[in-house]
């Protein structure tokens, strides 16, 4: 066979021509706590190979029952940057080399900050936000082409619409984003969405390059802003490389074969589960083509761990938000977390619990006591609270105020935030891409904006979902793409371009006004991000807290009813005390807090208190 002399992203190998076609991870870094790494060999019957090496320490050689596989774990503790050759011996000829690289550290990456409390999250779909290079709207290699007039097909939207629309979120009060995920998806149909990963190592053609994520990265970070990605251990897509040339049968959960997740989460924790209903929920699949990762495999495991500190180094990351948490092997998702979190000990990860209880949720994050009862942590720093979005699809559709309806409904999922270890570090939200848009279920401004200042203002991280702020609808029950529709202004010749101030209807900038006020506030204030809260029971549909911490008081008042209601401040003296005054950030004027106080229908104050 001809030898040849060739690159391979960063590596360089000497090698004979067809036997080894992949390495993963294909670079590290030297420095790293997780310093003891298993790197992926992959070609045709290479484990017929024996790798060893004078300059890094082989540590074991793992094959499977897959021949076309070598997975080969290295030291690189004491090592310094540089190239290092392992040799690959053959029975007959000379043996093959691989230069495996590792790369310097970027100074202070391990002290990385992830996302918290003073941050506002802007969620994207990247395909539907904005097409910044039409050229890349379809790929010759992958299956699926653009077709922006199929509702559930790709549309073109990419990574430099992104980044050249940086502005419009950073205006919008945004100090993070969210992007649904962005490394390749090849099935068929319905590639868009990206949660069936078909290569982890690799950004979507369609999207960009590796390269253009990393200048994503650091195009935020030049505007004080940080980067989320969206990470899925749970599960891939059937066109992943390894899946169809599976390195062992227990590479993922199968029954044998395909068998359907029953989607009750809550066997996770309960006592009294059969092993039969554990069993379907954590290894059943969520959809016939997203093949479930078994997470107890070794293999596996390190696989997707490595994958997501080399993410993290690689691309600069500031923090993941990991779908279906809960639906993975919870000992091997909480090997996987705190291997991530020793790491990098400021970093931020918010997994995707999606349950109606909160104790069923709280049970996930990290040092959780309900989770001790059986001996579990799942080093989980954050978890979303989808028990206030329940709460918040129905509470502002109260036409006259009930005693378990309206505001009662979010004021009793704080009565419960006792359940969390670490209350300011859940995720607030109203609506992603997975649910109903809250424009579409209250399509009025005035609930929006009630909606807005009750997630800019209670403890926790508030998320926001692309184009919400500037009114767009969204039916779920039409499907999901009707809920994931283009941002008007992200494609060349849109009549609308909402990006623009001058390109915005008037309706559509009532809206963006009230959203960037409210959250360009909220950067400063630092007792709704690290403050405590004292709420009062909703009387006559309003809703008032305050959040304060040693410098700052806020007191916040939500009025659902449709009716003007006066409040007797009375009640409220406790927090008051003897504050006469303060300032309504929305509308930039005193506010005088004697006697009692009057709030128009459907509106809401944000009141910062002069102490």
């Amino acid at each position: 066979m001809k030898k040849i002399f060739f690159v391979l992203g960063c590596l360089t190998l000497n090698l004979t021509f067809g036997q080894i076609e992949k390495i993963e991870p294909e670079f590290w870094w030297s420095g790293m706590k997780y310093s003891t790494i298993q790197v992926l060999f992959y070609g045709e019957d290479i484990a017929s190979l024996e790798p060893s090496s004078e300059e890094i320490p082989v540590m074991e050689v793992t094959r499977t029952e897959n021949p076309n596989y070598l997975f080969v774990t290295l030291d690189t503790r004491d090592l310094m940057p540089g190239e290092y050759k392992i040799e690959f011996g053959k029975k007959r000829g000379r043996p093959l080399i691989v230069n495996y690289v590792l790369k310097e550290r970027k100074k202070g990456s391990a002290d990385r900050i992830g996302f918290d409390a003073s941050d506002m999250i802007y969620l994207i779909m990247p395909d539907r936000f904005a097409n910044g290079d039409p050229s890349n709207d379809t790929v010759k290699e992958l299956k699926e082409k653009g077709d922006r007039a199929n509702p559930g097909g790709r549309h073109g939207g990419d990574i430099r619409g992104v980044i050249n629309n940086l502005d419009y979120i950073k205006e919008l009060g945004a100090t993070a984003l969210w992007s649904t995920p962005l490394c390749e998806d090849d099935d068929e149909h319905y590639s868009y969405h990206t949660y069936a990963q078909s290569d982890l190592y690799k950004i979507d053609p369609r999207y960009g390059t590796n390269e253009d994520y990393r200048e994503l990265a650091s195009e935020l970070h030049k505007k004080d802003m940080k980067l989320i990605m969206d990470y899925v251990t749970n599960h891939w897509g059937m066109e992943h490389w390894l899946i169809q040339d599976l390195p062992d049968y227990n590479w993922i959960h199968q029954f044998p074969g395909y068998a359907q997740s029953n989607y009750r989460m809550t066997t996770q924790m309960d006592p009294n589960a059969s092993e039969w209903d554990k069993r379907y929920c954590m290894d059943g699949w969520f959809v016939p083509t997203m093949p479930d990762l078994n997470q107890s495999n070794p293999l596996v495991l390190n696989y997707i761990t490595q994958n997501a500190i080399w993410w993290i180094e690689y691309a600069d990351l500031d923090g993941f938000r990991v779908d279906t948490y809960s639906y993975n092997d919870r000992n091997g998702i909480a090997t996987w977390t705190k291997a991530i979190m020793d790491e990098y000990p400021n970093f931020n990860i918010v997994g995707e619990v999606w349950m109606h209880d909160q104790s069923q949720m709280a049970f996930w994050q990290k040092d959780s006591k309900l989770a001790e009862i059986q001996n579990y942590n799942s080093y989980l720093p954050s978890v979303m609270d989808f028990t206030l979005h329940d709460a918040i699809e129905s509470a502002f559709n109260v036409e006259e105020p009930a005693w378990n309806r309206g505001m009662i409904q979010v004021y009793e999922n704080f009565t419960n935030d006792y359940l969390y270890p670490d209350i300011n570090n859940i995720l607030v939200f109203a609506e992603n891409h997975d649910t109903q848009r809250i424009n579409e279920r209250y399509p009025d401004l005035k609930n929006y904006k009630l909606i807005m200042t009750l997630l800019a203002t209670v403890r926790g991280i508030p998320q926001l979902y692309y184009g919400s702020e500037i009114g767009m609808q969204g039916d779920k029950g039409k499907g999901d793409a009707d809920i994931r529709r283009d941002f008007p202004g992200g494609w060349k010749g849109d009549t609308n371009n909402a990006f623009l101030k001058e390109g915005r209807t008037s309706e559509q900038q009532a809206y963006f006004d009230f959203t960037s006020k409210l959250f360009n506030w909220r950067k400063n204030a630092t007792a709704i991000h690290n403050g405590k809260t004292v709420h009062f029971l909703p009387v006559n549909d309003v809703y008032v807290f305050f959040r304060f911490n040693g410098t700052q008081k806020i007191m916040v008042v939500i009025n659902n009813n449709t009716d003007e209601v006066t409040l007797d401040l009375l009640r409220y003296k406790e927090q008051l005390d003897a504050v006469n005054t303060g300032i309504n950030i929305l509308e930039g004027e005193t506010v005088p807090l004697e006697g009692q106080l009057s709030i128009e229908g459907k509106s809401s104050m944000i009141i910062d208190l002069q102490i």
